[in-house]
């Protein structure tokens, strides 16, 4: 996986993007009505980095597409999914398991975007020196983490939770093995710190979030290890409502899905965009792309 020359900012944060809509031709007057279209991401890094990401973003957007833009962070993964639910935005920057989970519960609803990365992403099993645990080839291994402590990033976080917990589970690893129940970090970069201070044994991580702690410098990860990398699976994407055109004028859903798709890694402007993304491109995307992800949350009971 291609790291970023700087921290990038996955899986995300929150936010709002303010669209001016036309009227309809139904009411008396032709005017202009202000609407509000709301844009938001999970917050999965550190809530510093994800606002250098967020108001850059809504800047371009209010650029492209003259429609006024408000970015307002949220706190955790169930907050954008409910956002997203009840229409208080209509945009999402959402992990795998969350846009499964918002397309549930909006029929519609219809992914349009990754990255690059995003068709093909890893989950990575670290793990404190100190714990003696060394590395291994294929998913068997996990059942080493038996009686050592592990914690996992959000609850509903795909690269964090959803995923490494399949994994274990394919490898033959119960949880119900590991010494306590495992905790739940809230974000990757607090998984890396945990694990780096010694807190807990082993942590399940975003690859990307990983390759660029350890190019930041910022994380002692000297005693530290990669205990394993998991297969690919589909990931991180952009998710849109199905109301988007109708509220806010037809077209407008291609209109965001180019702008997207055209962000050019040449172009200094795109490029300082990508790069926060941790990405070359985005790509286009689409709904059954993430079957595997749905199948495992129903499996997982996280998904009804």
């Amino acid at each position: 996986m291609l790291a970023p020359s700087r921290r990038s900012v996955l899986l995300g944060t929150a936010g709002l993007l303010a669209l001016t809509a036309c009227g309809s031709e139904d009411t008396p007057s032709a005017t202009k009505a202000a609407t509000v279209l709301g844009m938001s991401a999970i917050p999965d890094q550190d809530p510093e980095l994800l606002n250098r990401l967020y108001p850059v973003l809504a800047k371009r957007f209010a650029s492209d597409t003259g429609l006024d833009v408000e970015y307002k962070p949220v706190t955790d993964y169930t907050a954008v999914v409910r956002a997203f639910e009840v229409g208080d935005i209509y945009l999402a920057w959402m992990g795998g398991l969350t846009g499964v989970q918002a397309r549930a519960r909006v029929p519609g609803a219809t992914a349009i975007a990754q990255r690059d990365i995003d068709a093909d992403f890893h989950s990575l099993f670290i793990a404190t020196k100190k714990s003696g645990l060394q590395p291994f080839e294929d998913e068997a291994g996990l059942t080493s983490l038996t009686g050592h402590t592990l914690t996992f990033g959000s609850e509903t976080s795909t690269s964090g939770r959803l995923m490494p917990q399949y994994f274990m589970a394919q490898g033959g690893l119960d949880p119900a093995a590991l010494k306590g129940s495992p905790g739940f970090s809230g974000s990757h970069d607090a998984t890396i710190e945990a694990v780096a201070s010694g807190s807990f044994e082993v942590g399940a991580v975003n690859e990307q979030v990983w390759n660029t702690a350890k190019e930041a410098g910022e994380v002692d990860l000297s005693n530290v290890v990669v205990l394993w990398q998991t297969p690919g699976y589909a990931d991180y994407h952009w998710l849109v409502r199905p109301d988007v055109d109708k509220v806010f004028g037809e077209g407008t859903t291609q209109q965001i899905t180019d702008l997207l798709l055209g962000l050019d890694a040449a172009t200094p402007d795109d490029q300082a965009i990508l790069e926060l993304f941790g990405a070359e491109s985005f790509i286009p995307t689409e709904d059954s792309n993430y079957d595997q992800i749905e199948a495992v949350a129903k499996e997982q009971g996280l998904l009804a």
